[in-house]
């Protein structure tokens, strides 16, 4: 096993893999930074007293769509701030020259995962791995 661990250790993708990466996450990075700043701005807008707020009919059920809506809202900016912190880690092991290496087996993850989760840390071996053992 630590045999296995010291072969895995020199692997991992070349400096023009790394800025390909980097490219697609900075990409990612200023789309989610836009949609994390409008979803601001929607709950703060929701929050506010315009004059839509003045008419008494439905006033109840009104209030209550809204109290909904704010708190989808709310937990689509958690998620939105989580995903730019993956992001941000992802562009951090780019400089470290570890991206790209699944944390549990030590071995690449395939460059097709990678496009389209960015952010992983895991190959989809060791991910599904880890559900089997309810983690």
């Amino acid at each position: 096993m630590a045999e296995e661990k010291k072969v895995e250790s020199g692997v991992r993708y070349s400096d023009e893999e790394l800025q390909e990466f980097k490219a697609i996450i900075l990409e990612m990075l200023e789309n989610a930074r836009a949609e994390y700043k409008t979803l601001r701005a929607t709950m703060t807008r929701e929050d506010s007293n315009d004059i839509d707020d003045t008419a008494p009919s439905f006033k109840a059920m009104e209030e209550g769509a809204a109290t909904l809506s704010r708190e989808e809202v709310g937990l689509q900016v958690q998620r939105q701030a989580k995903f730019i912190q993956n992001l941000e880690a992802a562009l951090v092991r780019i400089e470290n020259k570890t991206y790209g290496v699944c944390r549990v087996t030590g071995k690449l993850i395939p460059k097709e995962r990678l496009r389209l989760v960015p952010h992983a840390t895991l190959s989809v071996e060791a991910k599904e791995m880890l559900n089997k053992q309810g983690k």
